[in-house]
């Protein structure tokens, strides 16, 4: 579990993978990073209580580094990935360890159940779980239990992340799509099983939502820096509309039939939003309003990353 400013739900969050009931041997380890509510002192006291859970220090306080070092600690042959604010599923990891077992694959994972807990938690909920909002993966829309090329969090053979360098420090996002790459590449499969869910807590404001995909676009444009051919349609989608959209908008006073196309993108944003906040129970004007900050946000991120080659940044960072 990589672990930072978690100090009101930590013991939550230790409980709910104690209440898994694995019958097997089970063990902790926290990747702490710094924190400034107390977490470090919290994750010291359960530790101190409950010999099966390990405190690992994280100075830098990044996912990846925190995921590393808690992965490195361990010894187990199966690893599980666990976020602080996720709920598993009953009997999540028992599950994942059959069917890894029975499909041979490296990696297992579900689906992401956004928990929302105010109207516009659902509206993000429903903009996540849309085909037009996060381009169609299987772990955020549903699909079939077969191989696919990445999963929400991950139950790992410890064998083969270990094999492949296990997660890029340098990715401060999207470093799960990443390493799901190198595995496949391997020759590993990588598992959907629609039967296992982990749930989540959606970001509860616009600047978190903007900053959050932003992000997500910064950092995918560093995984396509490292494997150019690992960009597929659905992720194309998004940014193609909000590139076609600015064009011809700058373009409808030269010539009044472009007009139609950002016209027709918003009329599908529309008939989405509203099929979306129905099945979710949310307001469609707050729905389709996300549905179209979504793109933009991944989209100006994807840009911003091309730019600034942010591999190369974390590179000159890393030798200083």
């Amino acid at each position: 579990m990589p672990i930072r400013n978690e100090a009101d739900h930590l013991a939550a969050a230790i409980a709910a993978i104690r209440a898994q009931d694995y019958p097997g041997c089970v063990r902790i380890f926290l990747g702490v990073g710094p924190s400034h509510d107390g977490t470090e002192r919290v994750a010291a006291d359960l530790a101190a209580h409950d010999d099966a859970l390990v405190v690992v220090d994280n100075p830098s306080g990044l996912t990846p580094c925190a995921l590393n070092l808690a992965i490195r600690a361990g010894s187990a042959p199966i690893v599980v990935r666990v976020d602080g604010h996720s709920e598993l599923s009953h009997g999540y990891i028992q599950r994942a360890v059959d069917t890894m077992v029975r499909t041979g694959a490296v990696n297992v994972g579900g689906l992401q159940v956004p928990v929302a807990a105010t109207p516009f938690e659902e509206a993000v909920a429903a903009a996540t779980t849309s085909w037009l909002g996060t381009g169609g993966a299987s772990y955020r829309v549903g699909g079939i239990n077969g191989p696919v090329d990445t999963v929400f969090l991950g139950v790992f053979d410890r064998g083969a992340i270990e094999a492949i360098g296990l997660f890029d420090e340098r990715l401060l996002r999207n470093q799960d799509y990443e390493l799901n790459i190198r595995l496949r590449r391997a020759g590993g499969t990588v598992w959907f099983d629609p039967e296992l869910s982990v749930g989540y807590r959606p970001r509860g404001s616009w600047s978190s939502l903007t900053r959050q995909y932003f992000e997500y676009g910064y950092w995918k444009s560093a995984v396509v820096q490292l494997h150019p051919g690992s960009l597929r349609l659905r992720q194309v989608v998004a940014p193609a509309g909000v590139v076609a959209g600015v064009a011809t908008t700058l373009l409808t006073g030269w010539r009044r039939r472009f007009a139609m196309i950002p016209l027709v993108g918003s009329v599908i944003i529309a008939i989405e939003a509203v099929r979306a906040a129905r099945l979710n129970g949310a307001d469609a004007v707050r729905t389709g309003v996300v549905l179209a900050t979504i793109p933009i946000a991944w989209t100006v991120g994807l840009v911003a990353g091309a730019c600034a080659m942010p591999l190369r940044s974390a590179s000159n960072r890393t030798d200083a």
